[in-house]
């Protein structure tokens, strides 16, 4: 394996501010590993025709001593649902296979602005609809640990992308665990920040409406340390965020913090090798000097409930809109959402306020109770990867389905707080198994310290046997 493929964001970053490394080469790099793997894997569906040249001018720049950002030459990978200028942008449905943006997401322009290029875009479910990835335009993307199996979604060619060292990091969204499912089922890190902590403006479908109270982009790559330095360059309000990547993970001290660990959130079971991985997480956290404890927190029994109250209908609503007239061009789970509840009266608006004042309710009655345990570890979803096309999973005995399955992300949009998914095991057949940690609202600096005390102690992200050399392949199998 080409060793650029494998640093890690924040040591690429390095290696060039140094000039030990020039970005020309690292893009190459990753544009070889592409060409090798992808083709296995269907995560990068768009490669970005100018980044070489980009490559390039940051080249030049390093050498004419121009100073530089964050992430000055450094390939980034973005989610095919968030706009880029000049770079098709489908959000994987055929009416938009050919929509190139005008204008870059605020995200993107960010990542841009802080030096990043932009290496291409990653597959996606259709609309963002569906924890598979899978739609009409490119079709499915393969986990990298087992090709059988689904990287998860929405932000699923993401995750795959960046687990098998095509990418070192990027942008996904989140409305019901896109970012967490697919970092939990691919054995990387993904952040869903605080709802407003970052733009989604930009993104397909819209973040507008009641999905702007639960939808947020959030940054993606195999270790916390990216995942932070990439928050820093995206996050809406920089200045409160640490002035150094020190700052981030080195001077945020949460020894001696209360932290909660559940492994039933009352809705949906975990596998054995789930509560493992909490439990893993959680004695990581205590061994570093953490007052952990179990507990479920109040209201997280009704996440899932809420959500769908909150944010379903309005989904259906908006992509019934998206798809007016043009039905026949949507893939086979599209079609199954839009002819559904199709005669159904929307819900009145008393039975919204209602939900959302419990929702307020709820939210608060969390926060007070988070005073005293800012920390919270829970399972990501019921199980690892699944394998393709499931609508129902076994889990301890009891058929899952796979909406209810992830209750347990779905419950931190409802409440927007942040949550960060490291991986923290796997399982028996090698899958990785990955736990999320939540905080207070604009606490993603104390999430991303604890989560890098679960990587450290566990292991953090492993190489699929995809991502390895030839040799070591043949070993492995």
């Amino acid at each position: 394996m080409n060793e650029l493929t494998t640093q890690s964001l924040t040591e690429l970053a390095g290696l060039i501010r140094a000039r030990k490394v020039s970005p020309v080469e690292v893009v190459e790099a990753h544009l070889r590993r592409i060409e090798r793997l992808n083709p296995q894997l269907n995560a990068v569906v768009t490669l970005a025709p100018d980044a070489l040249d980009a490559a390039r001018r940051a080249e030049e720049a390093i050498m004419r001593g121009e100073a530089v950002g964050l992430l000055h030459g450094v390939p980034v990978t973005v989610k095919d649902t968030i706009q880029t200028k000049g770079l098709r942008t489908t959000a994987g449905s055929k009416m938009r296979a050919e929509f190139v943006p005008e204008n870059d997401a605020v995200a993107v322009g960010r990542l841009r602005g802080a030096g990043a290029i932009v290496l291409g875009k990653t597959n996606v479910a259709e609309m963002a609809a569906a924890y598979d990835t899978e739609n009409p335009v490119f079709g499915r993307a393969n986990n990298p640990y087992d090709l059988t199996r689904t990287t998860g979604g929405s932000s699923g060619g993401e995750a795959a992308a960046i687990a098998a060292c095509l990418s070192p990091g990027g942008l996904g969204s989140d409305l019901m665990g896109s970012i967490r499912v697919p970092a939990h089922f691919c054995g990387i890190v993904g952040l869903k920040p605080t709802i407003g902590r970052v733009s989604c403006d930009g993104h397909i479908p819209s973040s507008s409406g009641a999905a702007s109270l639960g939808a947020v982009t959030g940054p993606m790559a195999r270790h916390v340390e990216d995942v932070a330095l990439l928050f820093r360059a995206i996050v809406d309000d920089s200045e409160a965020v640490s002035a150094s990547l020190s700052d981030t993970l080195g001077e945020t001290d949460v020894r001696g913090w209360r932290a909660a660990w559940y492994a039933s959130d009352g809705i949906a079971p975990v596998t054995a090798e789930t509560r493992g991985a909490v439990e893993a997480a959680a004695r990581a956290l205590a061994d570093a000097g953490l007052n952990v404890y179990e507990a479920r927190p109040p209201g997280v029994e009704r996440g899932q409930d809420l959500w769908t109250k909150l944010f379903a209908r309005a989904a259906l609503l908006q992509m019934r809109e998206e798809y007016r007239g043009r039905e026949a061009e949507a893939g086979e789970l599209v079609r199954y959402l839009l002819a559904s509840n199709s005669d159904s009266p929307p819900p009145a608006f008393d039975d919204y306020a209602r939900a959302w004042t419990e929702r307020d309710y709820m939210r608060a009655r969390l926060i007070e109770w988070m005073r005293e345990t800012p920390l919270i570890i829970a399972p990501v979803g019921a199980m690892p990867a699944y394998e393709h096309g499931a609508r129902k999973v076994l889990v301890e005995g009891d058929a899952v389905s796979i909406f209810r399955a992830f209750s347990y992300a779905q419950t931190y949009n409802v409440f927007g707080l942040p949550a960060v998914c490291v991986p923290a095991g796997r399982t028996r057949e090698g899958l990785p198994v990955g736990v999320q940690i939540i905080g207070k609202p604009f606490a993603e600096n104390s999430v991303l310290a604890a989560a890098k005390i679960v990587e450290s102690a566990l292991g953090g992200w492993q190489a699929p046997p995809l991502a390895l050399p030839t040799d070591a392949q043949n070993r492995y199998s």
